[in-house]
C-alpha cells in the first residue's frame, strides 16, 4: 500500500560535505577490521576474532602451515585441511605453533666432517645463513658449533675445506638453557648483538634457536594474531568418524 509523507522530499544534490570536517584522527591506520570467527552472543566479547577479515580455503593446494604462519602474520587465519593423517596434521600445527613462539627448530644443520660446498647447498636450498653443526648433523644433536655468513670466504676457501676448521665452536658461542623464556632470550640477543641464540638441553643437545630477525618480524606486523600463549593461531575441522550400522 503506498504512503504519503506531508514533509518535502530531499534529493542528494541538495546536500553537500564540509570540507575539512573530519578530524586529523581519521585516517586508515586508526580504523579497526577486527572480525568475529565465531558466534556470540549479544553484549559478550567473541572468543575468536580477527584482526583482518581474511582466511583461507580449507583445501590442501591452499592451506597449509606456510599459509597459516603468513596470514597469522598479517591477522587472519588459515584452516589447516584435515584429508591427511593425524599425525601430519599434528605436524603441521606444531610448525605453526612454534613459530610464533620464537623458538625456531632448526632446519638447517651439518655434520663436523661436511665441506664448505656442503654449506652452500644447504643454504641455496634453506635460504638461511645460519646452520648448526651437531655430532650427527641433526637438529637435536649435539652442538658442536654453527656456521654463518660471516665465518667463510668463498673466494679465499677451498669447496673441500671441512666446516669443522671454520665454524664458530660452541666454547665461542652464548648459548642458553632449555627453558628460557622468549623475553629472557630475546634480552640476551641484545645485550650481547647476536643474530641467533641456541637453546641447549642439559646435556648439550640443540633444542632450537631464537633469532633476532624474529623479534623484529614482531614489531613489522602489529597486526598478528596470537592466542594466550603468544603464538600464531589457526584453525582446523574437526573429524567426522563414520560408524558402521
Amino acid at each position: 500500500m503506498a504512503k504519503y509523507y506531508n514533509e518535502p522530499s530531499r534529493t542528494f544534490n541538495e546536500y553537500l560535505l564540509i570540507p575539512g570536517y573530519s578530524s586529523a584522527d581519521c585516517i586508515p591506520d586508526n580504523v579497526s577490521l577486527k572480525t568475529p570467527l565465531v558466534k556470540y552472543k549479544r553484549g559478550e566479547q567473541p572468543a575468536l576474532s580477527l584482526n583482518i577479515p581474511m582466511v583461507s580455503a580449507i583445501m590442501q593446494s591452499v592451506s597449509g602451515d606456510k599459509l597459516a604462519i603468513a596470514l597469522a602474520q598479517q591477522g587472519g587465519m588459515s584452516f589447516i585441511y584435515g584429508n591427511q593423517t593425524i599425525e601430519s596434521e599434528a605436524t603441521m600445527v606444531a610448525r605453526v605453533k612454534g613459530h610464533k613462539a620464537g623458538f625456531v627448530e632448526s632446519d638447517s644443520n651439518l655434520r663436523p666432517d661436511s665441506t664448505l660446498s656442503d654449506v652452500l647447498a644447504l643454504k641455496a636450498k634453506t635460504g638461511h645463513s645460519t646452520a648448526a653443526v651437531t655430532d650427527d648433523g641433526t637438529a637435536n644433536g649435539k652442538l658442536l658449533g654453527i656456521v654463518t655468513g660471516r665465518d667463510y670466504r668463498v673466494s679465499r676457501m677451498a669447496p673441500t675445506e671441512r666446516d669443522k676448521t671454520f665454524m664458530t665452536p660452541l666454547d665461542k658461542l652464548i648459548t642458553a638453557p632449555e627453558g628460557t623464556s622468549l623475553k629472557t632470550a630475546n634480552d640476551i640477543i641484545w645485550e650481547h648483538k647476536l643474530n641467533s641464540l641456541p637453546i641447549l638441553s642439559d646435556d648439550g643437545h640443540l633444542v632450537c634457536f631464537v633469532f633476532r630477525k624474529d623479534y623484529d618480524s614482531h614489531k613489522m606486523n602489529p597486526n598478528e594474531l596470537l592466542d594466550e600463549k603468544k603464538r600464531y593461531q589457526h584453525a582446523r575441522l574437526r573429524r567426522a568418524r563414520s560408524r558402521a550400522r
